[in-house]
């Protein structure tokens, strides 16, 4: 799973705001705002964060570290 932190961490990479990331995942912006603004991993439906996680990394996000104790992102460029 993901953790809050870095779905922002990721949007701000891509300079996404949050329509973007709703618009682009299908997921509706309400529920993004509610996720982002929980601390760890968001309770939530397993399959809206499948589908978040998916997205961002469809663009080049790499998810890394742990999601509580040292979450990661990082941007791999597509040429």
């Amino acid at each position: 799973m993901i953790s809050s932190r870095q779905i922002k961490a990721a949007r701000s990479l891509l300079g996404w705001k949050g329509k973007d990331l709703a618009d682009k995942s299908g997921v509706g912006i309400t529920t993004l705002r509610r996720y982002e603004a929980q601390d760890g991993i968001p309770n939530a439906n397993k399959f809206v964060l499948k589908a978040i996680k998916g997205c961002l990394e469809e663009v080049g996000i790499v998810f890394s570290g742990d999601p509580i104790k040292s979450p990661g992102v990082s941007l791999n460029q597509k040429d």
